[in-house]
């Protein structure tokens, strides 16, 4: 525990951007506006949530109709996309990266 005058560890989460800011340089996962998800090494980000991601995998999830029969077919394409600037106002839902606890 920490005494009277001593900081706090480094690794305190305060604010919500905190848990961004613990996430830089590890791979997160970003869910965006039409159903695009990202997972990517988080480089930078702004208290927006602009963010630049690395070695980013893009997953962008389609429903289509089929005309026979009327169920939703569910398309998935992905690709790899060496450096990302993502926009903060399409911005969802950010994961950080899974830490063991103990």
């Amino acid at each position: 525990m920490a005494e009277e005058g001593e900081t706090a560890p480094t690794g305190n989460v305060d604010e919500p951007l905190d848990i961004i800011r613990l996430s830089l340089d590890e791979k997160i996962y970003v869910k965006m506006r039409n159903e695009r998800e990202l997972k990517g090494r988080l480089h930078a980000y702004d208290q927006h949530l602009n963010m630049v991601l690395g070695e980013v995998e893009e997953t962008v999830t389609v429903v289509e109709i089929d005309e026979e029969t009327y169920e939703e077919v569910y398309k998935s394409t992905k690709r790899n996309i060496p450096m990302l600037f993502v926009r903060g106002d399409g911005v969802i839902l950010v994961s950080p990266p899974m830490r063991a606890t103990g």
